[in-house]
């Protein structure tokens, strides 16, 4: 004979403990990290296709935790992974469930390393070498990370490629395979509100583990 009350106890422990986890992981992704793979190669040599890395949410919740070190950020040289500007992003509660928890999310997400902050003056120049170069305020950036300098979309006028200042709240976005990357050259700055979180360190595959 079945107990038709240690069934009905059964089932609303069963649907207690699967709302438990997608709250759970709700919550661990939206404010703590999230798993993510990577589909291109605009992010050689750091990042190449296949890699899977961790992505930390804190970076967007600062006083979550007081004098944490990711307090200050978004600082230049950090990964990050963001909606791009020109992606409109749907407010359908699914749409928003489905970024929450990264269930069927369909949302299109770019990784670019920070290379210009907020106020700053930003200009990118073809040296007489050959070679392309970012200016910050006038200066030479120095990145030992980017695949090639020589290897460069070149600058045309549609593109920002400067001289320009970056709006108070934006970030401008480079990959590090410059020759291979669509990034804020073509689209112009980030605001600050499509960032998704920080790459920080790559977990897979085994032969690649390194913190970013």
């Amino acid at each position: 004979m079945i107990d038709k009350e240690k069934l009905k106890s059964n089932f609303k422990e069963a649907v207690d403990t699967i709302v438990f986890v997608v709250v759970a992981v709700i919550l661990i992704r939206f404010f703590v990290a999230e798993l993510r793979w990577i589909p291109s190669g605009s992010m050689k040599p750091t990042l190449v296709e296949g890699d899977r890395i961790v992505v930390e949410k804190l970076t967007k919740f600062p006083n979550l935790i007081k004098n944490h070190r990711f307090e200050n950020t978004p600082k230049r040289g950090d990964i990050m992974i963001f909606y791009p500007p020109f992606v409109k992003l749907k407010t359908t509660p699914w749409a928003v469930f489905s970024r929450l928890t990264g269930f069927f999310c369909k949302d299109i997400a770019y990784i670019k390393r920070v290379i210009g902050l907020p106020g700053e003056k930003l200009e990118i120049k073809q040296e007489k070498n050959g070679a392309y170069k970012v200016y910050i305020n006038d200066e030479p950036l120095e990145e030992e990370y980017i695949m090639s300098e020589y290897d460069f979309h070149k600058c045309k006028s549609d593109m920002y490629c400067g001289p320009l200042v970056i709006p108070q709240g934006q970030y401008f976005m480079m990959g590090d395979n410059r020759g291979n990357s669509m990034d804020s050259r073509f689209w112009g700055t980030l605001p600050k509100e499509r960032f998704i979180g920080r790459a920080v360190f790559l977990f897979w595959p085994l032969n690649h583990i390194k913190g970013l």
